[in-house]
């Protein structure tokens, strides 16, 4: 019953948000203010730079990890381990601790990814770098890594339920980055 707990955990984990945190005590504009108004990684390095917006990347991928190795660790089974990335994830993009305005989860979710398995996480963090070498385009290489991360997910554990948690998140994913998706086909994404 006790494995239950990681759920909310997760959650309230996830809900840290960690581009508001780090842009307060650098001294930094809130994030939902300034530059694309995301609380995430690429606006906190728009407002306050490339140390910034590396804590951030930090804090926001160690809230996906954390939860989800520790269940993965003490061995839960395979349904907390994908609840608890979920949660975590939804805690990032819906943060009860301010107000439900969170970030677009990528880095939150290769962080899950990371604590259910490093290869599967390091493949996704490969895949975005490759991307992002050739197009120069941090949406498009997030995009298609989030994108290959169920095909990525079925070969490496080729189990059903890391399967479908990865879709899920994709498809959130997918979903948040909508205006930046529009950005690409009309050729305007920076």
């Amino acid at each position: 019953m006790i494995e239950w707990l990681f759920v909310p955990a997760a959650y309230l984990i996830g809900s840290i948000s960690s581009a508001i945190i780090v842009c307060r005590l650098m001294g930094l504009p809130d994030p939902r203010e300034q530059g694309s108004g995301n609380p995430g990684a690429t606006n906190v390095l728009r407002i306050g730079g490339k140390k910034a917006a590396g804590i951030t990347l930090l804090g926001d991928m160690l809230k996906g990890v954390l939860p989800v190795y520790l269940a993965n660790v003490l061995q839960m089974p395979v349904e907390v381990m994908a609840l608890t990335g979920l949660a975590a994830f939804f805690g990032h993009l819906y943060p009860v601790f301010f107000e439900f305005k969170g970030g677009k989860g990528v880095a939150t979710s290769v962080g899950v990814m990371l604590g259910i398995s490093w290869f599967l996480g390091l493949s996704v963090m490969a895949t975005w770098l490759f991307i992002y070498k050739v197009g120069k385009i941090s949406s498009l290489s997030a995009l298609i890594a989030s994108v290959l991360s169920s095909v990525y997910a079925w070969f490496i554990l080729k189990d059903e339920t890391i399967v479908m948690a990865c879709v899920l998140m994709t498809v959130v994913l997918l979903w948040r980055h909508k205006s930046n998706i529009q950005r690409l086909i009309s050729g305007e994404e920076a």
